[in-house]
């Protein structure tokens, strides 16, 4: 007999429905599981376990977060039960784990199936339940599911590989587990103790919030500039022909454009070639998740929050395919399946025919799972809520775009214009003869319709200078974050139709920031932590935010695109088999140590440290009474009592105050001499700090 473990109860009932296409004997219920015949199918709610935290390894002596116990590298990693706040294990946890550890160990049950999602995450979650629950050795096999439609959950009952075959994805997701765990509880605790504020360190919600940071900040301090180009508007044969030189002029060169508006006015202006050609304009490819999600926050303005949710209820309702996918093509061997798909999908009148090509079908771009399609399970209409009517008309849509019967006829047109000898103008134009799939799926011809002109035509020019001024970096969207994350070394697409090979090597290698599978909740938690806020479908820093990223820099944590990219690099080495996961966690924990090591005291020139939040660091030189580390530097706490105002800011001149130099200064008078402080001219300078009358004033004297 075979115990399914199901990631969901949802994907249990499916499951169910499957079997029931195999056997006569009827599922019946008991309690926390169903069987009959020759399955019992059980489940659990996603993550029943969770990693320990730091004091199962070292117990805290305050019973607070301390610095005594970091960093903190197991040996070995422990899970537990998950709990609550109260670190109290929820009943119906601690039930459901006790009904699948008696399923496992039943005596007739002699093969366990992971049924989780077909991802990493869904990988372990069931291997760590079948960790601790099995006694003994059983036959453990797995259930990939691209979809939850009953056919396809009862070919796959027939198809199901052995447990090791996926041992490669396993790893991968506990090392990224070991190392997600290691980053944000050793930082977090660390940046957290350090400046008294609750700051959540992760490998990668710290770059996307950077990301978002680094772009306001460039918006904010844009300083627009005047600029001219030299234009034509002019009626040639009734019709404007408008030409732009590109030729720039900056805002003090205004004669200069002046007169070379005069030499090319000077020019005649010839048409020396018009070509129109007929072509067929080829559908867009089918969604990957972040695909999918660009266009729905585009054009409803859905968070990705809220496109995840709805298009992982039409999946565990086996209206589309798997969700979390990183790809936009079709795997080779899925023909048969599109086939019947489009059977569907005519029914519904829509005009489709099976197609075959490297657009569409491509093994080479597919990691785990194939692009969203729907799947032959039509849903009624009334059924659905005005959302789930949005995202699955989006992908039926674009599922028929692809495989539209009708191509998009266009002419595309070409016309050169020379003025003279001192440039040559192209004006390009797009005119659609037959709309094909672009009545299926939204598309806005790029260029503009042109006027009519023919070879040998002079065309009238009176150029001018006009004023223009540079524009400021637009904020994120959902679109544009989405494309950064993919591939952060890449700028933003120019032309659509340009070859996404570049994308794929970025994602296959590790260089993405986040998964398809975690990126939509990571941002989220960058929501919920009002660390960035989603106004639209534009993102926006907010000043928590401001203070995590400016935090982590002064505290020398570097958590940008670079670090987290490398990490994923050997993450991808895991799962390849190049590295162990003991290897890519050892890298981590360095990283990690490197932080520690570096908030030591340095020497006196270079010190950066800052201490904890609440430490004492002498003496108030107006009160005498204690100085203390806050927030936002060093203050005396005699403020409430006395009305002092004696503070020191923990950042002069863009150059961090350290510790040990406001120790020095309080007893003293002075600190050492400080590198690296910077001018209003953004100059860099060193000076020795001093106190002069309960102030803290620059010495320049040596």
């Amino acid at each position: 007999m075979q115990l399914i473990i199901a990631e969901k109860p949802s994907l249990a009932r499916n499951i169910i429905q499957g079997i029931a296409r195999l056997q006569k004997d009827e599922m019946k219920k008991r309690d926390g599981y169903f069987e009959g015949g020759n399955y019992v199918v059980t489940w659990v709610f996603g993550h029943l376990f969770s990693l320990a935290d730091i004091e199962d390894y070292s117990p805290s002596k305050s019973g607070r977060w301390e610095m005594d116990n970091l960093p903190c590298f197991p040996s070995e990693f422990k899970f537990s039960l998950k709990t609550n706040q109260n670190k109290e294990v929820d009943p119906g946890v601690k039930k459901q784990f006790n009904t699948i550890k008696y399923l496992c160990n039943r005596k007739d049950i002699d093969t366990i199936v992971n049924a989780g999602d077909s991802d990493r995450e869904g990988e372990i979650i069931v291997r760590l339940c079948v960790r601790y629950a099995l006694e003994g050795q059983k036959r453990f096999v797995r259930l990939w599911l691209p979809d939850q439609t009953p056919e396809t959950i009862s070919q796959g009952l027939t198809e199901m590989k052995d447990e090791s075959e996926y041992e490669s994805l396993a790893n991968e997701g506990f090392a990224r587990t070991y190392i997600d765990w290691l980053y944000g509880v050793n930082l977090t605790r660390f940046a957290t103790l350090k400046t008294g504020k609750l700051l959540r360190v992760g490998r990668v919600i710290v770059p996307i919030v950077k990301a978002i940071y680094d772009r306001d900040l460039a918006i904010r301090n844009f300083v627009p500039e005047k600029y001219f180009v030299i234009t034509s508007h002019e009626k040639t044969n009734e019709e404007f022909v408008d030409l732009t030189s590109k030729s720039r002029f900056t805002k003090d060169e205004q004669q200069k454009a002046l007169d070379e508006c005069a030499k090319y006015n000077s020019e005649q202006a010839v048409v020396t070639s018009v070509k129109t050609k007929k072509d067929t304009l080829s559908p867009p490819k089918l969604f990957s998740l972040s695909k999918l999600q660009s266009y729905l926050g585009k054009k409803y303005k859905m968070s990705m929050d809220d496109s995840l949710s709805t298009v992982q209820k039409l999946y565990e309702d086996g209206y589309v395919t798997y969700p979390r996918t990183n790809s936009e093509y079709l795997a080779t061997a899925e023909q048969g399946k599109m086939k019947s798909i489009i059977a569907g999908v005519a029914k519904m009148g829509y005009p489709v025919q099976f197609k075959f090509s490297k657009a569409i079908f491509d093994d080479s771009k597919i990691e785990s799972h194939s692009a969203l399609t729907p799947t032959y399970k039509i849903p009624d209409p009334k059924a659905l809520n005005e959302r789930e009517k949005q995202v699955y008309s989006t992908i039926l849509r674009r599922f028929v775009a692809v495989f539209c019967s009708e191509d998009c006829l266009i002419e595309k047109s070409e016309i050169k214009i020379n003025v003279g000898k001192l440039e040559e103008f192209v004006l390009k134009g797009t005119v659609i003869t037959q709309p094909g799939w672009t009545k299926f799926d939204d598309y806005t011809p790029k260029d503009k319709i042109l006027p009519k002109l023919n070879k040998g035509d002079i065309v009238n020019i009176d150029f001018k200078p006009q004023e223009k001024e540079t524009t400021p970096p637009k904020h994120y969207t959902i679109e544009t974050l989405n494309n950064y994350l993919k591939n952060p070394f890449k700028e933003d697409k120019a032309n659509a139709d340009e070859s996404d090979d570049e994308d794929y090597k970025a994602i296959f290698e590790g260089l993405e920031l986040g998964t398809e599978a975690t990126r939509t909740g990571i941002i989220e938690n960058a929501c919920k932590s009002a660390y960035i806020m989603l106004k639209k479908d534009t993102y926006h820093i907010l000043p928590d935010g401001e203070y995590l990223i400016e935090a982590l820099s002064q505290l020398g944590i570097s958590m940008d695109k670079y670090k987290t990219s490398e990490m994923g690099q050997a993450l991808k080495k895991v799962f390849r088999g190049e590295f162990t996961i003991d290897h890519s966690v050892g890298l981590a924990e360095k990283e990690i140590k490197d932080v520690f090591e570096r908030s030591k005291d340095l020497s006196p020139e270079l010190d950066t440290n800052i201490g904890l939040f609440g430490e004492v660091v002498g003496k108030c030189p107006l009160c005498d009474s204690d100085v203390v580390r806050t927030k936002f530097g060093y203050g005396c706490s005699g403020y409430k009592e006395k009305g002092c105002k004696f503070s020191i800011n923990k950042t002069i001149c863009q150059r961090v105050i350290s510790v040990s130099n406001v120790k020095m200064l309080l007893a003293t008078g002075k600190t050492s001499k400080i590198q690296g402080f910077v001018s209003k001219n953004k100059k860099t300078f060193d000076a020795v700090l001093k106190l002069e009358d309960g102030k803290v004033v620059f010495d320049f004297s040596n």
